[in-house]
């Protein structure tokens, strides 16, 4: 679309997750290292959670290509489900079929018998949980009995959990102490400040194949950052909208008017008072 115009490859603000744009901003970084460092523990949960669109999937998906070729990893996606089928999707992301077992009881005794073999074989395993906040309470109780499957000096399975901060409120329920006791190590993902959401537009931009002079003026960077509050999924959008207005006036630079034009058309984009004080 607009790609030509600023001389770009590709479009620099996709929502699709891709890792090759993964900027490592301090809470970013901060909590990829976290994880890394934790897996090596071998022991207990790992929990990372952060507000909708602060990048949580894109950084599921950089740790399970760091765990490639280093770990066995099973990738639950859309925990929705009952404790019986996370068993046995756990099962099939470990290479067990399921379908030759015929109730829980086998499903679950075909898993153990498959980490005691990754154990032997000094293959860690890890399960990654997205959305964990999705995970109704008895299918998380049924997570934490799954984690029970240890030798005397190991744990056969760790287990890290990516959620919307209403993971917590769930966690904190009575009823799942036990689970929330054996979590080790959490990270909360913060919004970007204004620096870092210069530094992320840059990234993006050069990653894209830009290599132009700044294409954000000042005043518009300032617009993205508070509107956006700095989420990055927001400043996507914010930013993918503006460089349409730009291309669309002929403009080699995204201005405040570009902007102001992106943040009328985006609902979740802060806009009490701001358009006024800008205008």
């Amino acid at each position: 679309m607009y790609e030509t115009h600023f001389g770009l490859q590709e479009a620099p603000f996709a929502l699709t997750p891709n890792t090759r744009y993964f900027l490592r901003a301090p809470s970013h970084a901060d909590a990829l290292e976290l994880l890394l460092v934790a897996l090596q523990e071998r022991e207990g949960f790992i929990k990372i959670t952060g507000e909708v669109g602060t990048g949580k999937t894109l950084l599921c998906r950089l740790l399970l290509n760091n765990l490639d070729g280093k770990a066995s990893t099973a990738y639950i996606p859309n925990p929705h489900l009952s404790a019986e089928t996370l068993y046995e999707a756990v099962a099939e992301e470990l290479g067990v079929d399921a379908t030759r077992c015929a109730n829980t009881h086998q499903v679950l005794k075909a898993l153990n018998q498959r980490l005691i073999e990754l154990a032997m074989a000094g293959q860690p395993v890890v399960l990654v949980i997205d959305e964990a906040q999705a995970m109704p309470e008895a299918t998380i109780e049924a997570l934490r009995l799954l984690t029970n499957l240890e030798t005397e000096r190991t744990k056969l399975m760790q287990v890290v959990l990516f959620g919307q901060p209403e993971l917590d409120a769930v966690l904190g329920k009575q009823s799942l102490r036990q689970l929330r006791q054996r979590i080790t190590f959490q990270y909360q993902l913060n919004a970007l400040d204004r620096e870092s959401v210069s530094h992320y537009l840059r990234h993006r931009l050069t990653q894209a194949g830009y290599n132009g002079g700044e294409l954000f003026v000042p005043g518009a960077l300032k617009l993205i950052t508070r509107a956006s509050g700095g989420v990055p999924r927001l400043v996507n959008i914010l930013a993918h909208k503006a460089m349409l207005a730009a291309w669309g006036q002929g403009s080699r630079q995204v201005n405040r008017p570009h902007v102001l034009s992106a943040i009328r058309d985006t609902e979740s984009a802060k806009q009490p008072g701001l358009l006024a004080r800008w205008l």
